[in-house]
């Protein structure tokens, strides 16, 4: 007897249904065809165990599979659970007539309880797509498929439950999900709060402007600055994601297998901070089997490098067409995927090898020229991405307890999100431009065009203080996004003077002992 179940295959971060024909005939053995890898191949012996020990009987007869598109290939032990009812339904001990109704996709284990998957909104996305009334999977990854809408989603814990719901029309129960409830209990609280930074008021208005334009940052500072704490709190004052947003990140973090069991949609900007020893494939993806890496589970938050300079060399490269794409593809000889990766660069480091280079109370040890060598491993092109270069001074400890507490992250964020909506609106029939920091030399001439006082102290900067021809450019749109935060329509010589202040590294003076 033939008979046909539906699966899901997962291809970057969008899904394809794989249809599995079983075929139970006179004769022996068992064959699975359809250009299956090395995991699939193995479910066979994970499929007939569980069958038997949850008192079903395995056919003894030739059982032939094909898994269609025949020409793609099959990865992971996510069709245990098609294979095993489509084996059931074509030796007639379970009906057969609502299996086209359904996406059906799990990993069994020998007893027949079901282990979680990868990519289950992505596969749920496509079931709706393609008109399925509905979708089985693991019971911890139904809160992430239940999030689309119009679709039944059901989770189960072994395969006697998916048995009995096609048997006897009971034994799963519709998992349902608010989203409008888990996007509001997540935009009203962060983890980290930049009321808890004491001082350093300059840099948290740097990281604002940053925030609010989309821009790259450098903090430069000595050991103990605190560079890493408020680099922890920058996706605090980010813009909340949209419905749109919080489904791509999803999607991309479901692909990678992050999502947690009692998570439905990620509904908070992604954080991410690799270790400095991350490799090449482990940052921008990769992979024998592809997966998204940190710049792609970045996606719509924050990338934050610390220590910049001890990344490796081919490391850092590596990110500079994403940052100028926000997107990467991983090409293989026989296929091609890609994944979204528009994040925001937040990096620190040290200001040379002893760390003390410019400290207002301890002294560089470094020898003659060893700090222009240690900003040596970061290259020009990638420090061309990067708008703000802000010096982070340490606070005293006997100021530290005088200090105020500092402005909630929820009140900054309500400046950023003011300044976001301004350059939605001027930017809403420009294609691939969303901020400030992606405006071309085209649009810079529109924009951000300063006035007379303005283009004069900029002209001054750039001769007194020997600012590179590179820093132009940066200062202009980052001038453009602090007049925004201000909510001036026109570029004025008070944002050229603030934004100038933020181009450390350009200054010829910059790492001269």
């Amino acid at each position: 007897m033939l008979v046909k179940t539906f699966g899901s295959a997962v291809s970057g971060i969008e899904a394809y249904t794989v249809t599995i024909e079983v075929s139970v005939t006179q004769g022996m053995k068992f064959f699975l065809v359809g250009l299956p890898d090395n995991a699939v191949k193995e479910s066979q012996q994970r499929i007939e165990t569980a069958i038997k020990g949850n008192g079903w009987q395995w056919p003894g007869k030739k059982i032939v599979i094909n898994m269609a598109p025949a020409d793609i290939r099959k990865e992971g032990s996510a069709y245990d659970l098609p294979l095993a009812v489509g084996i059931l339904a074509a030796s007639e001990q379970i009906p057969f007539d609502n299996l086209p109704h359904y996406i059906i996709m799990g990993e069994l284990s020998l007893d027949g309880s079901l282990c979680p998957i990868k990519g289950a909104l992505p596969i749920a996305l496509k079931a709706k797509e393609d008109g399925y009334d509905g979708i089985i999977v693991p019971m911890m990854n139904a809160r992430e498929a239940a999030i689309v809408d119009g679709l039944k989603v059901y989770g189960a814990n072994s395969l006697n439950e998916v048995v009995r719901f096609f048997k006897d029309g009971e034994g799963l129960t519709q998992v349902y999900v608010d989203t409008a409830q888990e996007f509001m209990r997540s935009n009203t609280s962060v983890d980290f709060d930049f009321s808890e930074v004491k001082g350093q008021e300059g840099v948290k208005r740097a990281l604002e402007i940053a925030a609010a334009g989309g821009h790259n940052i450098l903090l430069i500072g000595a050991p103990g600055s605190g560079k890493s704490m408020m680099a922890k709190r920058v996706s605090s004052i980010l813009p909340p994601l949209t419905v749109e947003e919080a489904l791509e990140t999803t999607k991309i973090h479901s692909v990678a297998g992050k999502v947690a069991s009692d998570t439905s949609l990620i509904t908070r900007r992604p954080f991410r901070s690799p270790h400095h020893t991350i490799s090449d494939v482990a940052l921008v993806g990769g992979g024998t089997y592809p997966q998204p890496g940190e710049i792609s589970l970045s996606h719509n938050g924050v990338l934050f490098l610390d220590e910049l300079p001890e990344f490796k060399r081919s490391v850092l490269e590596v990110m500079r067409q994403p940052l100028e794409d926000r997107t990467i593809s991983i090409s293989r000889s026989r296929f091609t995927v890609d994944y979204p990766a528009s994040f925001m660069l937040v990096a620190s480091m040290n200001p040379c090898p002893c760390g003390y280079y410019g400290h207002p109370e301890k002294s560089c040890v470094c020898p003659p020229g060893a700090v222009r060598k240690y900003m040596g491993r970061i290259s020009g092109p990638l420090l061309d991405r990067i708008d703000l270069h802000v010096q982070v001074v340490p606070v005293p400890f006997s100021k530290m307890a005088e200090q105020p507490t500092g402005e909630s992250s929820l009140k900054i964020r309500e400046r950023v999100v003011a300044a976001r909506n301004i350059q939605n609106e001027r930017y809403k029939d420009i294609a691939g431009v969303h901020s400030n920091s992606q405006m071309t030399p085209k649009l810079l001439e529109k924009y951000a065009s300063p006035d007379e006082a303005g283009r004069k102290m900029l002209k001054m900067a750039m001769e007194k203080l020997g600012l590179s021809a590179r820093a132009y450019d940066r200062i202009l749109r980052v001038s453009r996004t602090i007049a925004d935060l201000d909510g001036e329509v026109n570029v004025l010589s008070k944002h050229i003077a603030e934004a100038i202040q933020y181009r450390t590294l350009d200054r010829d003076t910059w790492g001269v002992c």
